[in-house]
């Protein structure tokens, strides 16, 4: 594909994503539309896509409109890419601009990208970082690793990725992160993923399990794994005895070869086999998933008001549900990858007040100016 026919395929991913379609479905019922499109070509698309999700306020205010080919056009001016060598109208280009297409002026949080209906909670929860963390969502995030320690070294793993063309280099957030500079795209297929040295995971996630009051013997229930990402960073930090629980076991369902992979074990139950008794439960809410904004573009545009609330009101659910499980004198981790404090200190607030029990013990707040995806951490101990 020629680099305008890829930016005539994202403008019709995107008016699907706009019309209501996942950005995943949609990219992925484009490729299989187009049998033609090679990986690079995909790889283009959806990098197009993303882009101009992650600005599709502004976007739409350079490009002239909320509409794919607005949003494209908002997109390539941002990058400072001249549209009219793309838009040629030539082959599979899209159609010339028009004098009507021209940016128009913004307001300061159509720049930022920001929904006008969480200013508000935006500016109150960070201050005076308001700005330069709204800005740097505008951005794509960095590629993490995270070195499994039980089979490499830090230093070993960077070895390794070198020979297989990935550059890396260490990351302050954890001790374990490793910042993917070069052959990101040759992850999924290396040796070193493949074999467990190495696993896909953000720096800020790895920073909160490294501050988990973890050691060796510990047994230790991950109550919201998901995917398990946490659960295989645990066990790869202490030798623990390690349980992992979802409300949807499917979302389990790679979990056992990830930690095969990994070369650790991690158990999977079910809510009725929960057995209590855990030295450390970590509770990682679902949230809204703000300070991860910058890999989920589409979820800044989702979020309402409404599902906020309803996210308040499940992530004290949770909190109460996991705190069932904590044995007396023992500790409680809440977390989410939100910035917004109504879901992070607020809901710890009123948690404390309904369980005089626990006490907190520690807060950690991390944002995307610190090199990761935004992650609050709160342990408590009861």
């Amino acid at each position: 594909m020629t680099p305008g026919a890829r930016v005539a395929a994202s403008i019709s991913v995107l008016d699907r994503v706009l019309a209501g379609e996942p950005a995943e479905k949609a990219l992925v019922n484009w490729a299989r539309s187009s049998r033609f499109a090679g990986s690079g070509d995909r790889a283009a698309v959806r990098d197009h896509v993303f882009d101009a999700l992650r600005r599709m306020r502004s976007a739409a205010a350079l490009g002239g409109a909320a509409t794919g080919r607005g949003l494209m056009l908002g997109v390539l001016r941002a990058q400072g890419v001249d549209p009219a060598a793309l838009f040629t109208g030539d082959g599979h280009a899209p159609a010339p601009v028009s004098a009507a297409e021209t940016p128009r002026p913004m307001t300061e949080l159509e720049a930022l990208d920001c929904p006008d209906w969480l200013a508000p909670q935006m500016r109150e929860s960070l201050g005076a970082d308001f700005v330069p963390v709204m800005q740097a969502l505008q951005s794509r995030a960095p590629v993490f690793l995270r070195v499994n320690l039980r089979k490499a070294t830090v230093t070993r793993a960077q070895a390794v990725l070198q020979t297989e063309g990935i550059g890396t280099r260490p990351h302050p957030l954890a001790a374990t992160a490793l910042e993917v500079t070069s052959g990101a795209r040759r992850i999924a297929a290396s040796a070193s993923y493949r074999e467990g040295l190495v696993e896909l995971q953000d720096a800020a996630s790895q920073a909160v399990v490294q501050a988990l009051p973890l050691a060796d013997g510990m047994r230790v229930l991950d109550y919201c794994a998901g995917g398990g990402g946490k659960s295989l960073a645990m066990a790869g930090q202490a030798k623990v005895d390690l349980t992992a629980h979802d409300a949807d076991q499917r979302r389990m369902a790679d979990l056992a070869p990830r930690a095969a992979r990994a070369g650790v074990r991690v158990k999977t139950v079910e809510t009725a086999a929960l057995s209590g008794g855990y030295d450390l439960v970590l509770a990682d809410a679902p949230c809204s998933g703000s300070g991860a904004w910058r890999r989920s573009p589409e979820a800044r545009w989702r979020l309402d008001a409404a599902r906020l609330e309803a996210l308040n009101a499940a992530q004290d659910a949770v909190l109460d549900a996991a705190a069932a499980q904590v044995a007396p004198g023992r500790w409680l981790a809440y977390a989410t990858c939100s910035l917004l404090a109504c879901e992070n200190a607020a809901r710890v607030a009123a948690f404390l007040a309904r369980a005089p029990r626990f006490a907190l013990q520690r807060e950690l707040r991390l944002t995307p100016l610190d090199g990761g995806d935004g992650f609050y951490l709160a342990l408590l101990k009861g």
